[in-house]
């Protein structure tokens, strides 16, 4: 790796690191720390004998505790899906379209066959790549119609397209996040937005997919 793509790959794992940091700051952590505060009240009005006013507040503290496990594990999922490293590319890829088509009534379509070959860095990185590309979709949109197709080049490497219809996006910056994980595996990506949506196509060599 050349000291370019070095200091790239550094710089991305250190912006991660920060956005990670900044939102256990700013969510769970929060959210747990006025989970303490709620539960002082409801044990000061139980030994005050205000039984309504502590099971409100502890009704309160539940609902929060809830909202703040589903925000974990949903970052637990965002960063490696526990299906994907027990079950596979496929029903990882399965699970995710499931969950954002359900979420915002789409329909995702995927033929992602070809991607059963690669190693397990590549199918990760491939994954991120992909949930990052539908998210912007979802932000733009949402579609109505997602297709997630992939394919092996005559190279040997991997072809992934994502194609949407959902309103086109035409700033750049917002696919740089996408294209500095496609750096980093030394492929590239090709961005063409239209009237009729956005098509994303990431390559990677054949020396990319077997990591």
């Amino acid at each position: 790796m050349s000291d370019e793509a070095l200091d790239r790959l550094i710089a991305a794992e250190q912006d991660e690191r920060r956005r990670l940091a900044l939102f256990l700051h700013d969510g769970p952590v929060q959210n747990l720390s006025g989970i303490a505060l709620m539960l002082d009240a409801a044990l000061h009005s139980i030994e005050t004998g205000k039984l309504d006013d502590a099971q409100s507040v502890l009704s309160s503290a539940l609902d929060r505790q809830r909202s703040t496990i589903r925000e974990l594990r949903d970052l637990s999922f965002a960063l490696e899906p526990v299906v994907l490293r027990d079950q596979g590319f496929a029903p990882a890829m399965q699970a995710l379209a499931e969950q954002l088509g359900t979420a915002n009534q789409m329909r995702i379509d995927l033929d992602i066959d070809a991607a059963e070959g690669i190693g397990q860095a590549a199918q990760v990185a491939t994954y991120t790549i992909i949930r990052e590309l539908l998210e912007q979709a979802v932000r733009r949109g949402p579609p109505t119609t997602v297709e997630v197709r992939m394919r092996a080049t005559d190279e040997g490497g991997l072809e992934t397209r994502v194609s949407d219809d959902a309103e086109p996006e035409r700033r750049r910056r917002s696919f740089e996040a996408v294209e500095e994980r496609v750096k980093q595996l030394h492929g590239t990506i090709d961005v063409d937005a239209g009237e009729q949506g956005t098509r994303v196509v990431v390559t990677l060599p054949s020396y990319a997919t077997r990591r």
